[in-house]
């Protein structure tokens, strides 16, 4: 078994593409440098080593490869790096001229352990601009059967897979640099077919604009075989008699680029990348059409040649960086991308019901929060697109036991700067009258802050609201998140649960105070808007439902239901991803587990960029599992909201329906089993 810090015990392969140095027509210098890559390869832990297409040969060299001498002596470096490899843990997947049944063949030569696993021929040979293949090769597509390498019969054909079994299982499949850039490359059955992992040697000259082009195919190729997909180009050393060489290597997971080497190099490259099979395969058995296309399609008839790949000589620890905030990106271009789509998928969903149903005005409680102040936002945007005045937003704060001075004034900062319709109800007379009527302790003047005295607050809250809304001809916006909804921190029913329409009901909170930041430095509310927004940013998350004590802080959420930067990385892998408890404890202490790693996305205060430990980790999991499961009934019954993320809703008619009476046992015997106490 895999030491518990190396990454091929949690569902990683460690993949690389190597650039080796050329001589031109020198299969001894090649398989030098082929070697000393591969040795680089065994001490980072790399599993599969991808090399450039006819590395053993060069592959500028027109006519030379029909010459005999040369041929012979690329099969003696095949027997050579086949003996080597006996102590050498990665995949060789390594170019070569090889002749067969009276043809040469542009072949990738799969290499594991002092065995020759297999060799594919390229399929599609080009003969254009450029390229003078077809004057030396033979198509290899459609071909089947054994070949004869370094004196023993192979397995040779377009038909072959590569099936590492035992304890790190994945499949692979190989294809030769023109295969990738046909309409239908052949390694789209191959995934159809179970490849995780597609790898394309390549030579690939290069020319202006023509990297760009193959990061798009490569890209866009992973996503959709939904695989890793690897790429090796010719580097320095090659032929330059009319052509020039990058040595472009990439490493693409559906539509990520996890890695590019500099293009270019003086000396050899390796590059690698930590390869996600777990949630490949979860995206592929989640996307329904990925096996209804292989059904129609077919896979072809393909021959799995087995072989075993077990842990590295040393454990590998993760070397790929785990984002912290998956609803969050660290790029800010990318960010302010995210929020603009977000703010208007929010605004464009409201605009709608508000058209569709014929009501005038929109009705919103307002209590100076982060939630409330983006629903405000998204209903003012909506208003002015549907050509209606502010005021037909109808603002409400409704101060409590425990409202702080702060957010009553951001509440009605937010209003006034925002030239809505602003009213207070103070909700303290209807909470004594109904604690009264409930025989409630404090009715009696003592200090008991239970359930039913928060909830007593939240109910009638939202009651008013509705009340207001029949009044006054209006629409009451909903103000809960996504991240409220997966621990069930909302009162259910007649409660911050319920609206007629919840903008924010899949925004994680952790997004949402970047929504507010984007908004306030767009330039379109006010400076006097602007100053607001930063005074909610820099608010307390709190219900103020619980009064404080003299000196004492207010009641925080996160004390109660842990950190949401933590909520909201369990939240979106086990709803996205399905993963088990465990693995999600694995990649949040990769994310967590020290602050110096990775980067933050902008904005993130200094005191909030902090690590948490394992136990911390563990103890926010499993408190996160026991909410999640418990408040599946609240979800059950969500009113309208749009979806914003592509990690998903929790909306019954959307990304996520389950029943209400499930336990999370399973998944705490999971974590404990897997993931254990330290001590």
């Amino acid at each position: 078994m895999a030491d518990s810090r190396c990454l091929y015990r949690h569902g990683f392969l460690r993949i690389g593409t190597g650039v080796p140095r050329g001589r031109v027509a020198d299969p001894a210098f090649a398989l030098a440098e082929h070697l000393a890559l591969a040795r680089s390869a065994e001490a980072r832990g790399i599993g599969v080593l991808l090399f450039p297409e006819l590395g053993l040969s060069s592959y500028a060299i027109d006519d030379l490869l029909f010459q005999d001498a040369l041929l012979d002596r690329v099969e003696t470096a095949i027997a050579e790096l086949v003996a080597a490899s006996r102590a050498l843990f990665p995949v060789l997947v390594v170019g070569a001229p090889l002749r067969h049944e009276g043809a040469l063949y542009n072949c990738a030569v799969v290499i594991h352990r002092g065995v020759l696993l297999g060799v594919v021929p390229k399929s599609y040979p080009p003969n254009y601009r450029e390229f003078y293949e077809r004057r030396h090769f033979a198509p290899g597509l459609g071909t089947s059967g054994a070949i004869a390498v370094a004196g023993e019969d192979v397995p040779f054909g377009t038909d072959l897979l590569f099936r590492a079994e035992g304890e790190v299982p994945f499949t692979f499949h190989v294809e030769i640099c023109e295969d990738l850039w046909v309409p239908l490359p052949p390694s789209t059955r191959g995934a159809l077919a179970g490849a995780e992992v597609l790898l394309n040697l390549s030579a690939s000259n290069i020319t202006i604009g023509k990297a760009r082009h193959r990061r798009l195919l490569c890209a866009s190729h992973s996503a959709r075989c939904l695989a890793a997909y690897a790429y090796s180009a010719a580097g320095p050393g090659e032929s330059t008699t009319d052509l020039a060489w990058d040595g472009q290597a990439a490493i693409f997971e559906n539509g990520e680029c996890l890695g590019e080497s500099a293009r270019f190099p003086d000396g050899p490259t390796l590059l690698a990348a930590d390869i996600d099979l777990e949630r490949l395969r979860q995206e592929r058995m989640r996307t329904t059409t990925f096996g209804e296309c292989m059904r129609e399609e077919g896979a072809g008839d393909f021959r799995r040649i087995g072989f075993t790949l077990g842990a590295p000589p040393a454990p590998a620890p993760l070397e790929r960086l785990i984002a912290r905030f998956p609803y969050v990106p660290d790029d800010p271009e990318r960010l302010a991308e995210d929020c603009y789509e977000a703010y208007n998928i929010q605004v464009q969903g409201l605009a709608q019901r508000l058209s569709s149903s014929g009501v005038r005005r929109a009705v919103i409680g307002v209590s100076g929060g982060l939630d409330s102040t983006q629903a405000l936002l998204v209903a003012v945007r909506a208003m002015e697109r549907l050509g209606r005045p502010r005021s037909d937003i109808l603002a409400y704060t409704l101060p409590g036991f425990a409202t702080s001075d702060a957010t009553r004034a951001n509440a009605w900062a937010l209003i006034e700067t925002l030239g809505v319709t602003g009213g207070e109800i103070d909700i303290r007379p209807a909470a004594r009258q109904m604690l009264a009527d409930l025989g409630h302790p404090f009715a009696g003047g003592e200090p008991v802050y239970d359930v039913t005295f928060e909830n007593v607050q939240a109910g009638l809250r939202t009651d008013y609201l509705f009340r207001l809304a029949n009044q006054q001809g209006g629409l009451v916006v909903g103000t809960g998140d996504l991240s409220e909804l997966g621990l069930g921190w909302c009162t259910y029913g007649v409660g911050d649960h319920m609206s007629h329409y919840n903008v924010n009901a899949s925004v994680p909170k952790t997004l949402i105070q970047h929504l507010i930041r984007f908004v306030a430095a767009s330039g379109d509310v006010s400076a006097a808007t602007a100053r607001a927004l930063e005074a909610v940013l820099a608010t307390e998350i709190s219900p103020e439902l619980v009064p404080a004590e003299a000196g004492a802080t207010i009641q925080s959420t996160q004390q109660v239901v842990g950190p949401y930067a933590l909520q909201d990385f369990n939240l979106y892998y086990l709803t996205r991803y399905g993963l088990r408890p465990s693995r999600i404890a694995y990649l949040a202490l990769q994310a967590w587990g020290d602050a110096s790693r990775g980067a933050w996305p902008a904005n993130i205060p200094a005191e909030d960029r902090r690590a948490y430990s394992r136990a911390e980790i563990r103890h926010w999991l499993k408190l996160f599992l026991k909410r999640f499961f418990a408040n599946q009934f609240k979800r059950s019954a969500l009113p309208n909201g749009p979806k914003i993320t592509s990690g998903g809703s929790l909306s019954p008619r959307g990304d996520w329906r389950a029943p209400s009476d499930a336990g999370a046992q399973v998944w705490l015997d999971e974590l404990d089993a897997n993931f254990p106490d330290e001590g």
